[in-house]
């Protein structure tokens, strides 16, 4: 086998032109461009038939195959006849093949530049289309709801007993984890301003209302939202995939009542005493640094933060997080159950769930701030 591939020329008659390709047309070879044989028809424009001799070839692969169909193409477009001489079996079948199936034109069509103006109207059919679909889901959720109420709504116990562990036992660490941590960073913060003033003992009172009213929740929420929330999705976008939603439609089974309801009465359930638990680990936290890093004793950290705390403000942080708890229920059980039918609709759902429970959580967090300022909470 020769190392490279080689034209051969020669004109048995002035109209004809006869090229022998001998060696290896192969990736590893070194192969001619289809130039070589256009320049010399376009160097005589006597030349109406060019033949192929292909019977000394020793080895080709599919380059060889794009050879003969850019020649075929030329030849076409210049009304040269082309004859092919001696072509493996392989290359026949191939040739063939690629000349029963055309190619498809627009497959894969180039991304217009769509103008200003279509793009603000598409995004904003999009935003009311997702408002009402989520708005949709939200009344079949609270219908769901009032059928638990009457008796009528069908799930297993068994499931709200399994998401009930999976929201709090497990999810334990990681909120202990954040809150020492976010407890640590509040008091550190707020001891180098406070020290300024010789007013260290307050760090404590920093600590206890910022947790109780603002981090604790908030924080809680953004683990469980990229917790819960995304397995929530993940999860009904796989049962979508799988048509087991289709399957319980069938069967005459909500899918609200017996994949959303226990879902979301796991994380009502669990998402307080989570918050209630950070709270008291960021508080923990802080006095790690009151304690250690300043003139504070442990007995006057824990008064400073008992005269601080009152029911109101453990209440509103409560209260928070049952919202909290409902935004990230349904945001994940909504993302999944609109998951399209493949792999990657599933990751695009889960996606979704986190970044729409994230920014609900932080909405609804600045609504409360607004409502406890004109209240004078």
């Amino acid at each position: 086998m020769q190392a490279q591939s080689t034209i051969d020329f020669s004109q048995p008659a002035p109209n004809i032109l006869h090229a022998a390709i001998t060696g290896a047309w192969q990736i590893g070879s070194k192969l001619l461009s289809p130039a070589t044989v256009l320049s010399r028809l376009e160097a005589d424009s006597r030349i109406t038939q060019l033949i192929i001799d292909t019977n000394e070839l020793a080895a080709w692969d599919t380059t060889f195959l794009t050879f003969i169909r850019t020649i075929t193409k030329e030849c076409q477009n210049r009304d040269i006849g082309l004859e092919v001489q001696g072509l493996p079996e392989g290359v026949e079948r191939l040739l063939h093949l690629a000349s029963v199936v055309p190619e498809q034109k627009g497959v894969s069509p180039k991304k217009k530049h769509q103008p200003f103006i279509y793009v603000v109207g598409e995004s904003a059919v999009l935003f009311v289309t997702s408002s009402l679909q989520m708005l949709s889901f939200i009344g079949e959720a609270t219908l769901s709801f009032l059928n638990f109420l009457r008796g009528k709504a069908r799930f297993r116990r068994i499931d709200l007993l399994l998401f009930i562990e999976e929201c709090g036992a497990d999810s334990l660490p990681i909120v202990t984890l954040i809150s020492v941590l976010v407890g640590l960073i509040l008091a550190f913060v707020g001891a180098v301003q406070l020290k300024l003033f010789g007013a260290q003992i307050y760090v404590a009172n920093l600590v206890a209302i910022a947790m109780v009213r603002e981090m604790g929740a908030l924080m809680t929420g953004i683990i469980m939202a990229g917790r819960i929330g995304a397995a929530y999705a993940a999860q009904l976008g796989t049962m979508q995939v799988n048509e087991e939603i289709d399957a319980l439609s069938t069967m005459g089974i909500s899918p609200m009542e017996f994949l959303v309801l226990p879902r979301l009465f796991a994380m009502v359930l669990m998402m307080p005493l989570l918050t209630l638990y950070s709270d008291l680990l960021g508080m923990m936290g802080g006095a790690i640094v009151g304690v250690g890093m300043m003139d504070i004793t442990l007995v006057q950290y824990i008064t400073q933060t008992q005269a601080t705390l009152d029911l109101t403000n453990i209440s509103l942080g409560i209260a928070k997080s049952g919202i909290y708890a409902i935004i990230i229920a349904l945001s994940g059980c909504m993302r999944g159950m609109q998951s399209g039918r493949s792999a990657a609709a599933v990751g695009e759902a889960t996606t979704s769930a986190v970044v729409t429970a994230i920014v609900g959580i932080i909405v609804t967090d600045g609504i409360f701030a607004v409502l406890c300022d004109v209240l004078g909470i």
